[in-house]
């Protein structure tokens, strides 16, 4: 099957299409043909081949069976989740570069409010060989980069709404955890930031596997971008982006206020400066 890999710039996506229409055509079948056996729509499959569509798992499982091709298709298919996963990523940065308006959730300390001590413990941890500490530190280097944004001018409008679990997970350097919860407390007293933590008491909440991001540019325009479990999705329909602006605003209903939400912060450095 080398004809499969024959083009150098051939996205994954773009890859695994074409391997489905190869292994369709040798099996002899038409996509009429193909959707009836498997009752999977017509259209939904000839957008799979044309790399329009980046379908789940569990369908590329049906079909490896249904082709009998092994796990080709499954392990095409997660090259491909990557590929999406950092096309998407980097989308996301640029819009968050121009946002005038940012509204994040996020379990762990956000990115934009990491100091560089905590952001190099948090990113060390992928960290297995000795050579890639140069990567750890263009990753701590990039992520600080990303924080100049809260200080220019026009500054975003931000909002950042941090569940408590993310105070009750230090990193070991008790000086560096010490120095990260002060951080905050300097940023949420920006003018264009608002800070809130969302307590344990406020209960299990419908965002607990992952982080939300919304952002709003000049012209009106929005997105959401959600991370957890090791995936994340750009959502640019109108619909969506009003679903999870409408998720958001019940997160920050049930948090503390700004007021109530640095007086939190900084009881819990009171506690690890004892």
């Amino acid at each position: 099957m080398t004809e499969l890999a024959d083009e150098d710039d051939e996205s994954a996506r773009a890859a695994l299409g074409r391997t489905l229409r190869w292994l369709r055509e040798r099996a002899g079948k038409s996509l009429s043909q193909v959707a009836e056996e498997t009752r999977y729509d017509k259209s939904y499959l000839s957008r799979m081949e044309t790399g329009k569509r980046l379908s789940k798992l569990a369908v590329m499982e049906d079909l490896d069976r249904y082709y009998d091709c092994g796990k080709l298709l499954c392990g095409l298919w997660r090259v491909a989740r990557k590929e999406v996963f950092k096309d998407r990523y980097k989308e996301f940065m640029r819009l968050e570069q121009t946002a005038r308006i940012m509204h994040v959730f996020t379990l762990g300390i956000p990115g934009l409010l990491q100091t560089e001590e905590v952001a190099r413990a948090l990113l060390s941890g992928d960290q297995e060989t000795e050579a890639e500490a140069d990567q750890v530190e263009e990753q701590v280097i990039a992520r600080s980069g990303r924080q100049q944004l809260l200080h220019r001018t026009p500054a975003p409008s931000a909002r950042f709404i941090i569940d408590e679990y993310a105070l009750c997970r230090p990193v070991r350097d008790g000086t560096s955890w010490q120095e990260q919860l002060g951080h905050l407390l300097d940023v949420a007293e920006l003018p264009m930031v608002t800070l809130q933590i969302l307590p344990f008491a406020a209960g299990a909440h419908h965002l607990m596997d992952g982080s939300l991001t919304l952002l709003w540019q000049d012209d009106g325009s929005a997105v959401a971008y959600t991370e957890g479990n090791h995936c994340a999705e750009l959502k640019e329909d109108v619909d969506d982006v009003t679903r999870a602006r409408l998720s958001y605003d019940r997160l920050r209903d049930l948090a503390l206020p700004p007021a109530d939400s640095a007086a939190f912060v900084r009881g819990v450095l009171k506690e690890h400066r004892e």
